[in-house]
């Protein structure tokens, strides 16, 4: 009895020493497992990260090319092109014209008297670009040039009685009065700046002080359009003339404002390059993705023989 007690005593310890072996390497194993498969959901997420990350560039890069961004700059000049007045002054009559520097003018002398016309100007009829019916009757005055010099053009304009209760004189503005001295067609130059250029008005019985400013605009297909800004102050002229009179006195000045052309276009700032680089890049951290799942998929199944091997061996030794 004392023998079988001690040999059984003597077998316990290599028992459980048995089986605690092979649980203890189940628990590792699992926790590879459980590792691997959290590892492989980050992977996957991390892909789904990075196909959006493709579309959003995509998606990104179409939508700036639609919509381009408009972009300002300015060009300083010393000397501007002359630029073209044309008036159509009516019945009204041009008294005087003259060039004037740094925003000086002399008092008038003899108002609503023929004065001195020291201006390059031309007179030119045309049908009217909108009826094709009603013949024009322009004045072409050629504008200031020198902006440094503060160079501007003083005109007198004179009406005799009318039974009208506003009086008013329209006049337009064109980018250049070489252009239309060098035109061929003066008639045809002048009904498209008609039909191209906004035109405007100044009253009788003021000095009206007009300040230019010049935008050109680059379109889509290469063109360039010129437009006209401007900034109009208007004095009270005090008529001293001593007889009472039924006419109207048109006083008009022109300025250029500042020596700064405005540029305005539109650019893409869509850069195919940056695009492609950062596609370039998240498809290759698309395929390094792939490539880890796939090993990770390949270690787990690996994983899962072994153990599978070690408790089919188990399981035969102890049967």
């Amino acid at each position: 009895m004392g023998v079988d007690e001690d040999t059984s005593s003597a077998i316990l310890p290599d028992s459980e020493l048995g089986t605690s072996a092979p649980s203890l390497r189940f628990s590792k194993t699992c926790l590879k497992n459980v590792f691997s498969v959290i590892l492989l959901f980050i992977y996957l997420l991390l892909m789904a990260v990075a196909v959006f990350l493709v579309y959003q560039t995509i998606s990104d890069f179409r939508e700036k090319l639609k919509h381009p961004v408009m972009s300002v700059s300015y060009k300083e000049v010393s000397l501007y092109d002359a630029p073209g007045i044309a008036f159509y002054p009516g019945k009204a009559q041009l008294l005087s014209c003259k060039h004037h520097y740094y925003d000086h003018i002399l008092p008038l002398i003899n108002p609503g008297q023929p004065g001195e016309i020291d201006c390059t100007t031309q007179r030119i009829n045309y049908t009217d670009p909108f009826t094709n019916q009603t013949m024009k009757y322009a004045l072409i005055v050629q504008g200031p040039r020198d902006v440094k010099k503060k160079e501007l053009v003083f005109l007198q304009f004179h009406l005799n009685g009318t039974d009208q209760d506003f009086n008013a004189i329209d006049y337009l503005l064109f980018s250049s009065f070489q252009e239309f001295v060098n035109s061929p067609e003066k008639a045809e130059f002048m009904k498209d700046c008609e039909s191209s250029y906004s035109s405007w008005k100044f009253s009788g019985g003021f000095r009206t002080w007009v300040k230019m400013s010049l935008v050109k605009t680059k379109e889509e297909d290469g063109r360039e359009t010129v437009e006209f800004k401007q900034e109009t102050s208007v004095v009270n002229y005090i008529d001293q003339r001593t007889k009472l009179r039924n006419d109207q006195l048109f006083f008009v000045v022109f300025e250029w404002k500042d020596p700064f052309i405005q540029t305005v276009q539109d650019i893409i700032t869509a850069n195919p390059w940056n695009t492609i680089a950062l596609l370039c890049g998240i498809f290759l951290a698309l395929f390094k993705a792939a490539d880890f799942a796939k090993l990770s998929v390949k270690w787990m199944i690996k994983i899962r023989k072994r153990h599978l091997k070690r408790k089919s061996q188990v399981m035969n030794h102890i049967s």
